[in-house]
């Protein structure tokens, strides 16, 4: 007769699917979570890098490459004049882009070649504009491909130099290749230069040179940029817009530098310039191609192109004068320095979200191990060794767990396709392994031996070896917040992370779930003591059963602290960023807008603003710079501000910059004026009265209130005084605007009404606090931990969850029992309600405690200045931007774990006073 064995794995999945289903879906959920993470931080890393060079400037964020001829030379040398026609330089174009080393990928559109004049060259022509420094001066280039990046506005393009062949070849021998005339060629220049120097199509500029006379060049056409900012028209910025120039001798003299465009085949007429020519190769970095993982090896490239052996290639193929010049090397730094500072505070919430994963994949397997204690003490009883239970039970954890975690890292990387590959890997094989071994891990260690049965409530025996670990944990803990305090998470000069400084919210959380663990139960106990004395046993029970506190509590409480302290720590970061931004952009702007102008504002200006919706106020500010204090240091001159005393005080106080009494300003009929003045102002001017100002306007003042601060001026030294006292001109040079929902396109259109709008500079407090933001690493990093708290939030409410799960079946018992010996279903319920509230509530006030201590702590070791801002003036730079504590982020997680484990008792209590008690009870039933 033939024995059939069902199959274990097979027979567990029918008799329990929903715990199959249970598994897969916290598996597949968790491996997403956990390969996203890696992509996500590399996807906003990269865009980081790649918005770093696009904004950059164009003459910086690409190579130049330029190879002067050796002077002295012969510009009617045959082989020089071959060396710049269009054919080499393209040729040696190709060479160049072909040598560049990956991860550095060029930009063809971008990319130019030519021949240029190394320096200006003074031209002639009927009509120039000429200015008191002389007459203009041109650089000329004959760059590559004019047409595709210009369009006609009036004319034609130029044509190229008309060839004369060797008359002195015979008619049967091959004749040599055709020479450009040099003497006379055609170009075009842009609208900006034609109406600036007043050229016109048709006009001709002469060009002194060294040899065969001058060159004259035909404006054939004025043409428009395509693309204004584009590398190919701002790496030489003027040959798109020209510019002043200004003479040496005092006083310097203004005169215009323009440029003039020719063909690709005029470069030979351009060697016999006076101030000599050069071939150059404007080669522009494509950052699309760049992705995090490329940010080391871009910058070995680029070093090795500046200064290294491929820049030793590139002379043997090209020349050996060849000169580059790049400032990549300079961006990939700064960006390095940016990522190398952020990097250390969002691998925190990593560590945090990591933990709480951990713990909560661990608690799913204890409780799987709890709820089949007694089926496998039964399997030890009859024989069963633990790698064989060990390997049964990870095989069928396998079953649902191994497809969960590929589906869940294979959706990763669709939804988020940029990222390295191998990270997100290793984060679905370690969520694998712990959730396929927590199972088979628990059950091992708790039945390494076989053991009677006994109360699960009962307490455990102490540990050496529990006592051991959870002292070095603490000795950790205690190193982390050393460690972090004294060095800080890193300024983005260091390479790498600091995993322990990283880990220090994780092992403070784990610090104090231990401590929790073990003293929570002792009030506990006392207070079941009075309780005990009155009438009633639900008080009594409720506390005596939350007191006993068995070891299976563990798990659940870390989790929840962990998810607690991370939100915390999330949303305490996120609250010192908005901080630090918000006290940056009020100190830049000094108020919620700013207007102002070098010189005098317009008439009228101040009176349209205050008409404008959303306007509270308006304060009128005179400003003057280099104001002498007559100290005998008046090199170091001071800025003196005059303004209404009463506004500006109100402003100064609303806003929290150097706020005084409107009196401390107010000038009085005689005696010196009540200044406001900064702290280095201060000092030089003493006590007592002093005179201020030039001879023409002078000042006496006398200092009645110091502040570091003032909303007129975002940065240096001040004297601030009552616009009355001022004995020259007090016309307004800046309007500061109060009101929070000003709008930015008002007050600009309200200054171009005036007609007077150039020179003029809006400034609104809410584009400045987003201009502080700019960077996508600053963004991403954001986004990260706001998901990141709401994945510690998701978690501890699933921990929460299963603990509850895990109690169920004896609490059912536990209550079954009870209502047999007449306790009513309304004590039943509160039974079970009182029974949670303990527990919760330690999680509750305890990841609240926790939370706020690992804030406190640390604090003194997060900088969050770079997060807060990439960018911004001195001003912005001195604004602190620290980690401040966020009640919401603190107390919203705390209560809802509280309302969460309610709300699960009291259904739970429902449904469970609603059954029968016979249904609940089984003989020799250990619960």
């Amino acid at each position: 007769m033939v024995r059939i064995v069902a199959p274990w794995v097979r027979t567990r999945l029918r008799t329990a699917p929903l715990a199959a289903v249970s598994v897969f879906v916290l598996v597949g959920i968790t491996a997403f979570l956990c390969a996203a993470f890696p992509r996500a931080v590399d996807a906003y890393e990269g865009e980081g890098a790649r918005h770093e060079l696009t904004v950059a400037v164009p003459d910086q964020s690409g190579f130049r490459f330029s190879a002067a001829p050796v002077a002295p030379y012969d510009p009617e040398d045959p082989g020089l004049r071959a060396s710049v026609t269009p054919a080499k330089l393209a040729e040696q174009h190709r060479r160049i882009v072909g040598l560049l080393p990956d991860p550095l990928r060029t930009d063809p559109r971008d990319s130019a070649r030519g021949v240029r004049s190394q320096a200006p060259a003074e031209g002639w022509a009927p009509g120039l504009t000429v200015l008191d420094g002389g007459s203009p001066v041109f650089t000329i280039a004959a760059q590559s491909a004019l047409a595709e990046h210009a369009t006609v506005r009036s004319g034609r393009l130029p044509k190229p130099p008309p060839t004369s062949a060797n008359p002195a070849d015979a008619p049967d021998e091959p004749a040599e290749p055709a020479e450009p005339r040099t003497d006379s060629v055609e170009g075009v220049v842009t609208s900006a230069t034609a109406k600036a120097l007043n050229i016109k199509a048709g006009t001709v500029v002469t060009i002194g040179r060294q040899t065969a006379g001058p060159l004259v060049v035909t404006i054939t056409g004025i043409v428009d940029p395509v693309r204004p900012q584009s590398p190919y028209w701002s790496v030489l910025p003027v040959l798109r817009t020209p510019g002043y120039l200004y003479t040496e001798g005092p006083p310097p003299q203004p005169y215009w530098h323009g440029a003039l465009l020719l063909p690709p085949e005029a470069g030979p007429a351009l060697l016999s310039l006076p101030k000599e020519a050069e071939p150059y190769w404007n080669v522009a970095v494509d950052p699309r191609g760049l992705h995090a993982g490329d940010i080391e090896a871009a910058e070995r490239a680029v070093a090795t192109v500046e200064s290294g052996p491929m820049l030793s290639e590139l002379r043997s193929a090209i020349s050996p004068e060849l000169q580059v010049t790049t400032g990549l090397s300079g961006i990939l730094a700064d960006y390095a320095k940016l990522r190398g500072a952020i990097s250390p505070v969002v691998s925190v919430a990593a560590f945090g979200v990591g933990g709480v994963i951990a713990v909560v994949l661990l608690t799913a397997g204890g409780l799987a191990a709890s709820r089949r204690s007694t089926e496998l003490a039964l399997l030890r009883a009859r024989g069963g060794s633990l790698p064989g239970i060990a390997a049964r039970l990870a095989a069928e954890t396998s079953v649902p767990a191994v497809p969960a975690a590929v589906a869940g890292g294979a959706l990763a990387i669709v939804l988020v396709p940029e990222g390295r590959l191998w990270p997100s890997v290793l984060a679905v094989v370690l969520v694998t392994v712990v959730a396929c071994g927590a199972l088979p891990a628990r059950a091992a260690l708790e039945h390494r031996r076989p053991r009677p049965g006994g109360r699960a409530d009962a307490p455990g025996g102490r540990s050496r070896r529990r006592t051991v670990a959870e002292l070095t944990l603490l000795a950790l803990a205690a190193a982390a917040v050393v460690t972090v305090r004294r060095r800080g998470t890193g300024d983005g000069t260091d390479q790498g992370v600091d995993q322990l400084v990283s880990a220090a919210p994780v092992l403070l959380g784990v610090a104090a779930a231990l401590v929790l663990v073990r003293l929570y139960p002792l009030p506990l106990r006392l207070a079941a003591l009075p309780v005990a004395r009155r009438r009633g046993a639900i008080g009594f029970l409720a506390l005596a059963r939350a007191g006993r506190a068995p070891a299976t509590t563990v798990l659940p409480l870390l989790a929840l602290l962990l998810a607690l302290t991370t939100a915390a720590f999330g949303g305490s970061v996120l609250a010192g960023v908005d901080a630090a931004r918000d006290r940056a952009a009020v100190v830049s702007v000094g108020a919620d807008a700013r207007i102002e102008a070098a010189g005098a504002l317009p008439r009228g200006l101040a009176d349209s603003v205050r008409k404008l919706p959303g306007v509270t106020g308006v304060v009128e500010v005179y400003r003057e710079t280099d104001v002498g204090l007559r100290d005998g240091d008046d090199a170091d001159g001071v800025t003196l501000l005059g303004a209404d005393p009463a506004a500006y005080a109100r402003l100064a106080r609303d806003h929290g910059l150097g706020g005084f009494p409107a009196d401390a300003l107010r000038a009085g009929g005689k005696g010196p004026v009540p200044a406001i003045v900064s702290p280095g102002v201060a000092e030089r001017l003493g006590d007592g009265a002093r005179v201020i100002g030039p001879l023409s306007a002078p000042l006496n003042v006398e200092v009645s209130a110091v502040r570091t601060a003032t909303p007129a001026l975002s940065d240096g030294e001040f004297v601030l005084v009552d616009t009355a006292a001022l004995t020259g001109p007090r016309a307004a040079t800046t309007l500061l605007v109060a009101g929070g929902s000003v709008g930015g396109e008002r007050l600009r259109a309200a200054v171009r009404a005036t007609g007077a709008a150039d020179g003029i500079r809006v400034a609104l407090r809410a584009e400045e606090r987003n201009a502080f933001a700019e960077s996508p690493v600053q963004t991403g990093a954001e986004r990260v931990y706001a998901v990141a708290a709401l994945a510690a939030a998701g978690y501890a409410a699933l921990a929460l969850l299963l603990a509850l799960i895990r109690a169920a079946p004896e609490r059912v018992a536990l209550l079954a029992r009870l209502r047999t010996m007449g306790l009513t279903r309304r004590q039943g319920r509160r039974l079970l309600v009182l029974e949670n509230l303990p527990g919760s509530l330690l999680a509750g006030a305890g990841g609240v405690l926790v939370g706020w201590v690992v804030v406190l702590v640390l604090a003194p070791g997060i900088d969050l200045a770079r997060l807060a801002r990439a960018s911004g003036g001195m001003a912005a730079a001195r604004v602190p931007a620290e980690l401040t504590t966020d009640p919401w982020s603190l107390l919203l997680p705390g209560a809802g774990v509280v309302l969460l484990a309610a709300g699960v008792a009291a259904v739970q209590a429902w449904a469970v006073t609603r059954r029968s008690s016979t249904t609940e009870l089984r003989v020799g039933d250990t619960r």
